[in-house]
């Protein structure tokens, strides 16, 4: 299981933007043969997904974030992207990526991930 790390949180006022980055522990780790999504979890609340990209570059996004975030991955520096653009207080949460199964990816199963991260936190004050 390769270990991913995410970094890029920290707190903005709403209406500001934000970019996460994803990398793997493993120099070897090839983006381009994983699917992979992002997910987070608000206070109190279980894990929920906010993004997913899928080997040929298709993506998907939760309802809550469509239009505002960006899912992007930079292959030969082996980067996962989430660019968070018009934060809301309610985008606030510790943001996680993980690499998914490419047979449901764009369900983004945080149950059924391959491997995560630890997750970087993200405030987003009114």
């Amino acid at each position: 299981q390769v270990n991913l790390v995410e970094s890029g949180g920290g707190s903005v006022q709403a209406g500001g933007s934000l970019r996460l980055s994803c990398v793997a522990s493993e120099s070897t780790w090839d983006y381009s043969t994983y699917c992979m999504g992002w997910f987070r979890q608000r206070p109190g609340k279980e894990h929920e997904g906010v993004a997913g990209i899928d080997t040929f570059g298709r993506t998907t996004y939760a309802d809550l974030v469509e239009g505002r975030f960006t899912i992007s991955k930079d292959t030969p520096k082996s980067t996962l992207f989430l660019q968070m653009d018009s934060l809301k207080p309610e985008d606030t949460a510790m943001y996680f990526c993980a690499a998914l199964w490419c047979d449901s990816w764009s369900r983004l199963d945080w149950v059924g991930r391959r491997s995560g991260g630890q997750g970087t936190q993200v405030t987003v004050s009114s």
